[in-house]
């Protein structure tokens, strides 16, 4: 082994361990795969960015869009929908007709907008025959995958692989040469599944119960958080909105309905005012307005201005602004950290000349934004040292108070003798989240700590010096009188009407959403939704959902009205399952995208034109003729996987240039020689399944079409049946729910655990090695 070997596939090893690992996102892997070849001279410049042109990342960006404009324009959802009504009301023909169903289309269009586009289908068939989602959702999953073989199109792995075909000069596959395969494989995955694989799934009754108020009890047991709480006379939370009430904040309540003597308001907004004698049907735990309660009768301290007591002189304020290579830049003000980093408060975003002081933790920096920072002398001097900020500026207590009205924020609290916050930390108290402030220091018999730690413990007869609003006092006694009633006033029937109801969402396999917060989205403000629940993997999650992580998978139960929801439904990050009767569709375009794709597949099977130029032909005309916008058409690519590709091509050419492909060929597959061919192919099929479990697929058929190809050389086997195994082996991501978008875009909403698809997908694995080994020499022979 030379040391280029050695190098690459070291560069290799790390690579994988990172796709598996998710350390980093798999895009900039590949992409600092490619430029650690490129300075290392593995490959020259030229090469480098050689992949940006290559005939399969034209094509595999082409038939995205093309599948996007299918999906606007609702021919599969229309076409789906009316072969799904076929099914009738047995599981065994709705789960083989709609294997059937989204196999075909995955033939032709893009699996993972394939499954997303017939899951809304599939559930609402599931709710009205009463089956459990549990027992159709992975066949979905699986159907979509396997119907990716059936044509050239139908899979990236395809496209690449015939790619690498062309380019060692071997007779690349046509349109169809992949459909007789496929057919098989599909055929057998579905009789798979109907005679013994759905005997492997879990039967979970999630999504049974079609009415409103099945799915909160039985479902997401919600019913037992339903309280009506009532606005008593005088209540200082009494022509207030609910935003500004802090129900949701301090309380984590979502307000459901107000009830006003004879009327209802279903699923009012943040902006909807409250008034005296109002009821409530909210969402949430009673114990948080007990732990309120317990707080007692906190004291409004009067004449805390800056200047009138020491704070100014033990604290510095200045202002700063962040440098355009700052890592706080698109960051929330809470997610940034300046309090746990660097010791400091923000008081304020100076705004055009005027300071933003509410909602300051969920404000996202910007490169112009002038920050007004609070904290001691050392910190801000350790501050100022640091490059990611500049623009420094001392404040002194007049500027504060007359430039910037920053002496109405600072406010002293005193906690009576009897505070149920007496021997609590500042963090145990949930101070922060409930009443919006910022401890600044904290007096306790004539001593004064200075921005105290998060574990300082609280005592009372202390006197809070704090950031806020000073109502919020009068907030914290209004919702400290907020009156319970023993029961509902409602009936959960009555909380669904034709313009408000519940829906379920997911996350959208390309969500950008990933790892952020519903309250760092700004979910309820920028949707007018309140989620009532969070279902991941098999159970359901109803508290603490504002600063709950959103992952892969995740599906949401939402309460709002429905024109809210359509407008979540043009959302790219989110697709809206149920609630909500179907998507606008472009339906006149409809015959307009059928006539562009059938003849995309026409000029293609005709040999009339490469589908590297029918793809993107067919694509512009999407375009020109209305079916997809070009933002739309945009938004289509999935360019995550784009610089994937293009990053794992520079690999899989540095492996050739420096022999290691070779290598690998003749040592992993050379140990099989004894077997003979079918050795061979069953060697390769395993690499490349095992390697799919772990690795992006498109990842996968670049590195393994070279080794495919070596083999062929070495061993004297038909190269296109030697691909031929990459391409099946590719399509073989059932084992884990990581193993493919499609596998994780059904899990929360199947409540699917990870060993589901281990117990499911293991079998099909071992029904497709014996098609690789037996029934695939049959349709491409090895020799001759």
């Amino acid at each position: 082994m030379t040391f280029e070997i050695a190098f690459v596939l070291t560069i290799l090893v790390l690579a994988v361990l990172l796709f598996v690992t998710e350390w980093l996102r798999v895009d900039l892997v590949a992409f600092s795969v490619l430029l650690i070849l490129a300075l290392t001279g593995i490959i020259t410049h030229n090469e480098t960015l050689a992949g940006f042109s290559n005939k399969a990342v034209v094509t595999i960006a082409a038939i995205l869009v093309l599948s996007a404009g299918l999906h606007r324009t609702g021919i599969a959802h229309i076409v789906g929908n009316n072969i799904m009504k076929l099914a009738g009301n047995s599981q065994l023909r709705l789960l083989i007709i709609m294997m059937a169903t989204v196999g075909i289309f995955s033939g032709f269009m893009n699996n993972i907008g394939v499954a997303a586009l017939l899951l809304p289908v599939v559930l609402e068939i599931a709710k009205r025959t009463r089956q459990s989602p549990s027992k159709l959702l992975i066949p979905l999953a699986f159907a979509s995958l396997l119907g990716g073989l059936t044509t050239l199109i139908g899979t990236a792995p395809n496209i690449l692989i015939n790619t690498a075909l062309q380019d060692h000069g071997y007779t690349s596959f046509r349109l169809f040469d992949f459909t007789p395969l496929g057919l098989i494989v599909l055929a057998v995955g579905i009789i798979y599944m109907a005679f013994f694989g759905r005997h492997l799934l879990p039967d979970r009754d999630l999504g049974r119960d079609t009415s409103l108020a099945d799915m909160l009890t039985s479902q997401y047991g919600l019913h037992k958080r339903l309280i009506t709480l009532h606005l008593p006379e005088g209540s200082p939370l009494a022509g207030r909105n609910l935003a500004g009430s802090r129900l949701g904040a301090a309380l984590g309540f979502n307000v459901l309905a107000i009830m006003r003597k004879h009327t209802t308001f279903l699923a009012p907004g943040p902006e909807a005012e409250i008034h005296a004698d109002d009821k409530l049907l909210v969402e949430g735990r009673t114990e948080n307005l007990e732990m309120l309660r317990e707080w007692r009768h906190l004291v409004l301290k009067r004449g805390w201005l800056i200047g009138e007591h020491e704070l100014s002189a033990a604290l510095d304020s200045i202002t700063m602004r962040l440098t355009s290579h700052s890592t706080k830049l698109g960051k929330t003000l809470k997610e940034a950290g300046f309090r746990q980093e660097y010791g400091v408060n923000i008081l304020g975003v100076v705004l055009n000349g005027r300071a933003k002081v509410t909602k300051l933790s969920q404000y996202r920096l910007n490169e112009d934004d002038t920050l007004i920072v609070i904290g001691k002398a050392p910190e801000i001097e350790e501050l100022k040292n640091d490059r990611q900020f500049t623009d420094f500026k001392r404040l002194t207590a007049r500027d504060l108070a007359l430039k910037y009205q920053l002496h109405r924020q600072v406010i002293g609290i005193s906690l009576p003798e009897d505070s149920a916050l007496d021997g609590k930390s500042i963090t145990e108290s949930r101070m922060k989240g409930a009443l919006g402030i910022n401890v600044l220091a904290i007096q306790r018999q004539g001593e004064t700590v200075f921005m105290p730690a998060p574990d300082f413990i609280l005592a009372a007869g202390d006197t809070l010096i704090v950031l806020g609003q000073r109502e919020v006092l009068d907030t914290l006694h209004g919702l400290q009188s907020l009156e319970m009633e023993e029961k509902l006033d409602i009936n959960l029937e009555e909380l669904e009407s034709d313009k408000v109801g519940v829906a379920e969402i997911v996350l959208a396999p390309r969500t950008t959403v990933l790892g952020k917060t519903l309250g760092s989205l700004h979910f309820r403000d920028k949707y007018g939704l309140s989620v009532l629940a969070i279902w991941r993997k098999d159970r359901a999650f109803r508290t603490n959902l504002r600063d709950q992580e959103l992952e892969a998978g995740d599906a949401l139960l939402v309460y709002g009205k429905h024109e809210q929801l359509a407008r979540l439904q043009q959302d790219s990050d989110f697709l809206v399952l149920t609630g909500i009767d179907q998507e606008i569709y472009q339906k006149e375009k409809a015959p307009i995208a059928g006539a562009i794709e059938i003849g995309v597949l026409a000029t293609v099977a005709l040999g009339w034109l490469p589908i590297y130029i029918a793809a993107p032909l067919g694509a512009t005309l999407m375009v020109l003729t209305g079916c997809l916008s070009m933002n739309e058409a945009y938004k289509a690519i999935e360019w995550k996987a784009v610089i994937l590709i293009v990053g794992m091509l520079g690999m899989g050419l540095a492996m050739q240039k420096t022999g290691a492909t070779a290598m690998l060929a003749h040592n992993l597959l050379g140990a099989l020689d004894f077997m003979g061919p079918i050795g061979i192919l069953a060697g390769i099929f395993i690499i490349t399944c095992v390697s799919a479990q772990i690795m992006p697929t498109a990842a996968v058929a670049v590195i393994m079409a070279p080794l495919a190809l070596n083999a062929a050389v070495d061993f004297n086997l038909s190269p296109q049946a030697l691909l031929m195994v990459v391409a099946l082996g590719s399509s073989s991501a059932f084992l884990s729910p990581v193993g493919h978008p499609v596998n994780l875009l059904v899990m929360g909403l199947g409540g699917y655990r990870f060993t589901d698809y281990t117990k499911v997908g293991l079998p099909l694995v071992f029904l497709l090695l014996l098609i690789a080994v037996f029934v695939l020499p049959l349709l491409w022979p090895l020799t001759g």
